[in-house]
């Protein structure tokens, strides 16, 4: 591959493109402009229009059964016809086969990007793990080319998924531990300064810039104490890059704009052809990692697209209706009075944030290209299966 490099850069603090506190009244106590940022990537050789926000920009099926979890066991034959129904939803094609066959190929490698953060409560169901696995296969991708992967190896030992895929499936941990950085690419990186930290690039993963030829995004549907949600855009983002803590630092976070200036960078962007959000469970506070059972709620629910940022819009509405059902304090509230810094009191109150939440990271990758984030825009098609 050639491996000349593309950069991109914007001056966010002196463009006036500063997105997140213009929207819906997001605003940010004391917190500087964003500072400029860098992206070096490998672009492509021939632009796919299977990238982000790929073949059906704007589009989000939500398929909802009513037996596809119960007790927090997960039905993997109901996962299945949920998978098939929204897959042709999607694509508009007759059978599931067809759907498939519009994203990927014999000869591909796929990388199944899974989220474990939070396992065993809320992570990537293995059933959907399964049942996209058998769908891969049965267009005639083999076992060895398959590699289910996320950032942490010790997340993906806490979700047993080494002993919960197929034999032949390769399970990847990018990560072995702190400072780990042997699987990461030197060469591909975004760069920006947040608070004065040492190191500030993060390193985009080797297993998406040499190893795998696509990306299926598995997130979870859950809130988080920083970009206000996990969806498809953080999964992708913050799971498949290093050294993206350093854009937190109490009550701060930059997470937008970062989140999708990481989703921007190539050949990521071109390789990630399809998202299946897991929202058979939903976190709706305090991830994302979380072991309070008290904030799960059993949506019921998968959510199927190519555009992260139309499906992202609609996980944070899901959210912030469950959130305001319960009783629980906005994901845009950024009232000082709600910030605390012991990590105890956020996951057991609905009320309190570590940071000033930056749920504005999903417009802001709409800015970018990188979908649909107006809602009156998406193309939101739910289907009831079942009783």
């Amino acid at each position: 591959m050639d491996r000349r490099h593309f950069v991109k850069s914007a001056g966010w603090g002196t463009a006036g493109l500063l997105f997140n506190s213009a929207v819906r009244g997001q605003g940010n106590p004391g917190r500087p402009s964003p500072p400029p940022i860098e992206v070096h990537g490998i672009p492509p050789l021939k632009p796919s229009p299977l990238g982000i926000p790929g073949l059906f920009p704007g589009r989000v099926v939500e398929v909802f059964h009513p037996d596809s979890i119960s007790g927090n066991r997960v039905s993997q034959p109901i996962i299945g016809r949920m998978l098939e129904a929204g897959m042709k939803e999607l694509t508009g094609e007759k059978s599931a086969q067809a759907a498939w066959q519009r994203f990927i190929e014999p000869h591909d490698v796929v990388g199944i990007k899974i989220n474990s953060s939070g396992a065993p409560v809320c992570y990537s169901s293995p059933e959907i793990v399964r049942e996209v696995i058998a769908a891969v296969r049965s267009v005639g991708v083999p076992a060895h080319n398959i590699v289910v992967f996320d950032r942490y190896s010790h997340e993906i030992d806490m979700g047993a998924y080494q002993t919960l895929v197929p034999v032949g499936i390769h399970v990847l941990g990018i990560e072995h531990g702190a400072f780990d950085a042997a699987r990461y690419d030197m060469d591909v990186y975004c760069e920006a300064n947040f608070f004065g930290e040492w190191e500030t690039r993060c390193y985009l993963a080797k297993v998406v810039t040499h190893e795998i030829s696509k990306i299926i995004n598995i997130p979870t549907m859950k809130d988080h104490s920083a970009s206000g949600v996990t969806g498809c855009l953080k999964n992708l983002g913050y799971g498949c890059f290093n050294n993206v803590a350093r854009s937190h630092q109490q009550p701060y976070t930059y997470t937008d704009p970062l989140i999708g200036y990481l989703c921007s960078t190539e050949p990521l962007r071109s390789k990630a052809v399809l998202n299946i959000m897991d929202g058979t469970r939903e976190l709706w506070h305090g991830g994302p990692q979380t072991w309070q059972w008290d904030f799960i709620y059993e949506a019921k629910t998968l959510f199927i697209g190519t555009d992260p940022v139309g499906m992202d819009t609609i996980e944070l509405v899901a959210i912030e209706k469950k959130r305001r059902e319960e009783g629980a304090s906005s994901v845009w509230d950024n009232d000082p009075k709600t910030l605390t810094t012991d990590s105890d009191e956020f996951h057991g109150n609905s009320h309190k944030n570590m940071y000033f939440r930056q749920p504005g990271h999903i417009a802001s990758a709409g800015k970018l290209g990188l979908g649909v984030s107006d809602l009156k825009l998406i193309d939101h098609r739910q289907l009831r299966l079942g009783s």
